[in-house]
């Protein structure tokens, strides 16, 4: 799913709010955001522009994390069909015909 805004409009909220020429919650308002998600932003681009000094992912590394969670996902579904699939021929094996 998309997201709701675009990435430049994301960076460029996050340079609005950065100048400091209005508080957070009016600048929110103008742009027609929630505060916590202009919040959100702030410290997503903090984080991004200092990867590996903060406890916080990064873009990049969020998007490959999910990427390796869905490969993750479909490999134990490879492995249980695998599963079954083996106990049912080894299962064909032991009974008598």
């Amino acid at each position: 799913m998309p997201s709701p805004h675009p990435p430049e409009f994301r960076r460029r909220a996050v340079e609005l709010a950065r100048q400091g020429d209005k508080p957070l919650l009016q600048l929110a308002k103008d742009l027609g955001v929630r505060r916590s998600c202009l919040q959100s932003w702030l410290r997503q681009a903090d984080a991004d522009e200092n990867a590996g000094t903060g406890d916080r992912l990064t873009s990049a590394e969020k998007k490959e994390l999910a990427g390796l969670r869905r490969r993750n996902k479909q490999l134990e579904m490879e492995n249980d069909i695998l599963r079954r699939a083996a106990a049912y021929f080894a299962r064909e094996n032991v009974l008598p015909k």
